[in-house]
């Protein structure tokens, strides 16, 4: 595996949505900038055997390569549907409620004391979107999914499939 030094890991301004990121190759991290938003992903844990007798070991290091990363399809579907709704002003098929309007000009306002981290508004911005305007705009399969979720979780079954339902 390569070693990579990143000078500055720092190329986005916390408070703007991310526009450049690290590129991930068959080795791993990179120290090449690509000009877009990461994708979400997660890497895939592979459990260390256990030993049963002494027997030579090849250190392979963290391996957090591509062979071992998997996209998370839903979290970048609603990640760009709420991305989409923001750059529309927060208008579409549904108005939302007066109260998330207020708050939404609020976190953003210019002159605020402490400005919110783009993830902060993001995270904000995705759950006034689900609970609000996701249903009313027949995007149904977001409560179903997560409902599926839910279900899974209490049952320690948690299997990260997801069946888009239109």
């Amino acid at each position: 595996m390569n070693s990579v030094v990143i000078e500055n890991p720092i190329i986005n301004s916390p408070f703007d949505e991310p526009k450049r990121h690290f590129k991930f190759d068959e080795d791993g991290l990179t120290n090449e900038i690509v000009d877009s938003r990461r994708t979400s992903h997660y890497f895939i844990p592979i459990a260390k055997p256990k030993k049963k007798n002494k027997q030579i070991e090849i250190p392979l290091g963290d391996a957090w390569t591509s062979d071992r990363i998997e996209e998370n399809k839903f979290i970048n579907e609603i990640r760009e549907k709420v991305g989409s709704w923001r750059k529309g002003g927060y208008r579409g098929a549904v108005n939302i409620t007066a109260v998330s309007r207020k708050l939404l000009e609020h976190w953003q306002y210019s002159e605020r004391e402490r400005r919110l981290f783009f993830c902060q508004l993001e995270a904000l911005e995705t759950i006034i979107f689900i609970t609000e305007v996701a249903k009313r705009s027949g995007y149904t399969y977001i409560d179903n999914q997560l409902q599926r979720f839910k279900r899974m979780s209490e049952k320690s079954e948690f299997k990260l499939t997801v069946e888009q339902e239109d």
